[in-house]
């Protein structure tokens, strides 16, 4: 509960002084919206269609999630924010809102180019399972060309569900920034 709290009270500290920020100069200033589908792998991918000849793919899709973030950056290349949003995962029958600190790092690799690595740390609920709270997770790798960022990313939910002390997925996504 006390983490619960420290945890809270450093993201609204976060927010005051992004708005601080704001005011003073929006240079600083970045939001992010992100939309993936979650992938897990195809337990039939070696079983041959009878009418297609044709074997399963690899991995079949198993969520969507969606994302909103706000925070401050230095030059494009560092980024500290805070992010929100909800993922559904079918399989598991899980619906999650992480709420967490998200660190970027997007160093220039062309012109118009970045290798893009965003790690997260919050908290995460799971909405219809009482009052089911755990730890959230996440990193990203990516290739961003201006406002636009293809990635991949991987989720943890420290939430039991399922018999299973957690979980989580590998995600697709596409991602719109504005600086």
């Amino acid at each position: 509960m006390f983490k619960t709290r420290r945890f809270f009270k450093i993201i609204i500290l976060f927010i005051l002084l992004s708005f601080n920020a704001y005011s003073q100069s929006n240079k600083f200033i970045y939001t992010q919206f992100d939309v993936t589908i979650a992938l897990r792998g195809n337990p039939d991918a070696n079983v041959v269609d009878e009418y297609t000849q044709k074997k399963g793919s690899w991995f079949v899709p198993d969520g969507l999630g969606t994302k909103l973030g706000y925070g401050v950056h230095y030059k494009k290349w560092l980024g500290l924010g805070i992010h929100s949003g909800i993922n559904w995962e079918w399989t598991d029958k899980l619906v999650v809102v992480p709420v967490f600190a998200n660190f970027r790092l997007s160093p220039q690799v062309g012109e118009e180019s970045r290798i893009t690595l965003q790690l997260g740390l919050g908290k995460a609920i799971a909405l219809g399972r009482g009052d089911l709270m755990g730890d959230y997770k996440k990193i990203s790798l990516g290739l961003q060309n201006d406002d636009l960022l293809l990635f991949i990313e991987l989720n943890h939910y420290a939430l039991p569900i399922n018999k299973q002390k957690s979980s989580g997925n590998i995600s697709l996504g596409i991602s719109l920034i504005s600086f």
